[in-house]
């Protein structure tokens, strides 16, 4: 069947972008192009690669060239500071996050790119979750948070340019992003793994390191994937946000079992700790366990870029349970109706990640 239609998937190489170019070049009849400063992993037959700097208008513009038309854009893209909690709240964060999107939908108007349709991803911090839990369920039309964060100067400028072009956009607003990837600071999935394993490795027991047990949602990319093809094929999405989950909750200590058969390692006690604190210091661990169980030879630093991150999903430090739960009832209403169970979610994706060499049987 002919390739008649072609999305571009902007920061491919992240869980969010690897997800959406996987879902997407599935399909016979879509050309998937991926945008990146560094090219793609395992490619496949409908995917091709564009080489971009997002920092950088010109690269934009000289990938773009020969691309009148574009069925969706997914803007996948994200800067993050070193320290990323701290950097949520940053006015660099937020200026270089405006920068990049400004810089792509710049790049669009100079060559003459049509499209019909962006996806434009954020999160539970929206709604604040970054400070305090917020009203349960949070729903799209909760007054967005009023602290600084680059969602909304994105949004608005989003919202400001198709007011005056011909293209449709959509807000999507997944809960805990659990997915496929590596170098992606946001990826506790691969983190625990790294945890468990090293626990197994030093002969210790699995302790659970969070704050006070708390319920909480993920979201798989997979899933959020499949969101965004909706939202550009659904006439109701234009100009609508939606918040998007697995379907169920979870508390991490009802987990904590799961994670421990998987690497074959003792349940441990709730015992609160900052993984950020302790884990850089058990580099030799892991490269022992790299060595033994013959895994890809990723640095430490590279398979899990923020242990901090790790933390915040764990709730460490947290002295009142901090719930974050959002509504997606309106994304049901509206057709999109997918969902997965979270704990088959983990298994499938630490299966995934063993498949690759990441992690070790």
């Amino acid at each position: 069947m002919a390739q008649t239609r072609k999305a571009l998937i902007v920061g491919c190489g992240g869980m969010v972008g690897r997800a959406a170019i996987d879902h997407f070049a599935a399909s016979p009849d879509w050309l998937a192009l991926g945008m990146a400063r560094r090219p793609l992993e395992q490619p496949t037959e409908n995917m091709r690669f564009l080489r971009g700097d997002l920092l950088d208008r010109d690269s934009l513009i000289e990938a773009l060239k020969g691309h009148d038309r574009i069925e969706q854009i997914v803007y996948a893209a994200l800067f993050e500071e070193p320290d990323i909690v701290a950097g949520w709240s940053s006015k660099h964060q937020i200026e270089t996050n405006l920068l990049m999107l400004t810089n792509l939908l710049d790049a669009l108007d100079i060559v003459g790119v049509e499209f019909g349709h962006l996806s434009l991803i954020q999160g539970g911090k929206a709604y604040g979750i970054q400070f305090s839990p917020p009203k349960m369920p949070a729903r799209e039309s909760d007054p967005p948070f009023f602290a600084p964060n680059f969602y909304f100067e994105q949004e608005n400028l989003v919202r400001a340019r198709s007011s005056e072009r011909d293209w449709e956009f959509t807000v999507l607003r997944p809960q805990l992003l659990c997915g496929i990837g590596i170098g992606n600071a946001m990826n506790c999935v691969a983190g625990l793994g790294v945890y468990a394993a090293i626990c197994q490795e030093l002969g210790q027991p699995l302790r659970f390191p969070g704050g006070v047990p708390c319920f909480q949602q993920a979201t798989d990319a997979r899933l959020l994937a499949r969101a965004i093809y909706w939202a550009g094929h659904e006439p109701r999405c234009a100009g609508e946000t939606y918040n998007i989950a697995n379907g169920d909750i979870f508390s991490w200590p009802f987990i904590w079992p799961l994670l421990a058969k998987e690497f074959d390692v003792e349940v441990g006690i709730h015992q609160p700790f900052p993984l950020a604190s302790v884990m850089p210091d058990h580099a030799d661990a892991w490269d022992r366990i790299v060595r033994k169980h013959g895994l890809a030879d990723i640095a430490y630093e590279q398979i899990v870029p923020s242990w901090q991150f790790i933390d915040f999903a764990l709730r460490h430090g947290s002295v009142t349970p901090q719930h974050s739960i959002l509504s997606t009832i309106k994304a049901r209403t509206h057709g999109f109706q997918d969902c997965i169970d979270t704990e088959e979610m983990l298994r499938a994706q630490f299966a995934e990640m063993r498949a690759r060499k990441w992690l070790p049987h």
